[in-house]
């Protein structure tokens, strides 16, 4: 469903602000569906500042390796709307049709009867309708902002709580300090429910174990009650319950190593899976689109350099930019191209703190509006934060001008690595245009 359609649009002018966290609304709203949210499938309930979207990549795969069904929760979604809702089947879950979609949010629309409500908090209700109605075996939800206060919130008891590495990111909504915004994400930890921590900060390990400690929550966190690293081109994992040695997962990028490890050690934790081969088998078929993510066809691909080297990443805070700069790094140690950035960002983003890892990795930057948002930062002044980077730079009016300048003026052999950057949205836009959505 495009997000332009009457009915997301109406649903969008409930509410005068597209974030604000709050429970009360979505918990009166649920109240008049009778509450679909206390009839779900077990659910893994996943926060974090990066890395949700990967983990909740590899436990489905997992899931669905074992033979299981998995509903699946996420946002945003790149292209269309339906990407959020997955619903689990036999053989693999499916995106949401426009048909079962389009149902379950007028019935939840007239269940609200026109009141305040925010875009999120009633498409979640309308994913929890959906949940309640389908048969599956598990749930996996993740978190739109924050933890806390935010929509999925209000399941009350989930076999798992899992919160991948917290940084800084909307600092606006969930405070300007680390301290604060970790509170907000441990705030999914409930009372005896197991947590499943990545590797994190020292100041947020102390309010993880605090949060969990206040709730009697045993807490696993990685580092220290499990690890996993690469060894010798194999994902090495070591829990109390022993030591597993399979290939790398399949998303690119030394960071999914951790991400590997919060998927593995909340399946071990849980118990979910039949057969434990389902984790290797899963590392092997996980897919997550628009995370370090490779062109190889499409129009993107005609309109670049020939034989150019096409990766994508909506990575957009500064954590991000470090774990893409490294993998970039990785790439280059493999095989050596020039790289050059095509980058749009939002202006809740700090710029400054992402293009910084890049120093001396990237050859030029083309900086872009983002297409599909009336909050991205004007190119010039994203010039201009690359530029105090350390970066060469220079706005332009879109994508498709970045790629055909490159193919103009930019002679090199071998052919260029180009990474389109930081917003989903503009990777969102990036897909519309190549021909290639998520399915």
């Amino acid at each position: 469903m495009d997000a332009t359609s009457p009915l997301l649009e109406r649903i969008s002018a409930l509410h005068p602000k597209s974030i604000d966290l709050s429970l009360g609304r979505l918990e009166r709203l649920l109240e008049r569906l009778d509450h679909p949210e206390l009839r779900l499938p077990p659910v893994i309930h996943i926060a974090g500042t990066n890395g949700k979207g990967s983990v909740t990549a590899m436990l489905r795969a997992m899931l669905e390796a074992d033979g299981q069904r998995a509903h699946v929760y996420t946002s945003p979604h790149l292209v269309s709307f339906n990407e959020r809702i997955r619903l689990g089947a036999e053989g693999g879950g499916k995106l949401v049709s426009d048909e079962v979609l389009t149902e379950a949010l007028e019935r939840v629309e007239a269940a609200n009867n026109g009141e305040p409500i925010t875009f999120f908090e009633i498409t979640t209700a309308a994913a929890f309708v959906l949940f309640s109605e389908h048969p599956a075996d598990a749930v996996v939800l993740e978190t739109g902002l924050g933890g806390r206060l935010d929509a999925t919130n209000v399941v009350p008891k989930p076999i798992a709580s899992v919160l991948t590495s917290i940084g800084i990111d909307h600092v606006g909504f969930l405070g300007p300090t680390l301290g604060e915004i970790a509170m907000e994400k441990a705030g999914i930890i409930k009372s005896n429910v197991p947590v499943i921590s990545a590797p994190q900060k020292e100041q947020v390990t102390a309010v993880i174990e605090r949060q969990a400690g206040l709730t009697r929550a045993p807490l696993h966190l990685g580092g220290m009650d499990w690890t996993a690293t690469q060894e010798n081109g194999r994902l090495v994992f070591q829990d109390e319950n022993g030591l597993l040695d399979m290939p790398l997962p399949r998303l690119p990028g030394r960071h999914q190593t951790v991400n590997a490890g919060v998927a593995i050690a909340t399946a071990r934790v849980t118990g979910i899976l039949r057969d434990p081969a389902s984790i290797e088998t899963a590392m092997s078929t996980v897919d997550w689109p628009g995370r370090m993510h490779r062109l190889t066809r499409g129009r993107i691909c005609d309109w670049a350099p020939p034989d150019a080297d096409i990766w994508l990443d909506g990575g957009h805070n500064a954590d991000a930019g470090e774990v893409v700069a490294a993998a970039l790094a990785d790439l280059e140690d493999r095989v050596s191209r020039p790289l050059f950035l095509i980058t749009g960002m939002l202006t809740t983003k700090d710029p400054a703190g992402f293009f910084k890892h890049f120093a001396g990795l990237v050859r030029h930057v083309f900086t872009v509006g983002v297409p599909s948002s009336d909050a991205a930062i004007p190119p010039a002044a994203l010039a201009d934060a690359a530029a105090e980077a350390g970066l060469s730079a220079e706005p332009v009016t879109s994508v498709r001008t970045a790629l055909r300048l490159l193919s103009e003026n930019w002679r090199y052999e071998p052919p260029p690595r180009i990474l389109i950057c930081g917003s989903l949205y503009l990777v969102g836009d990036v897909l519309a245009q190549n021909g290639t959505p998520p399915t």
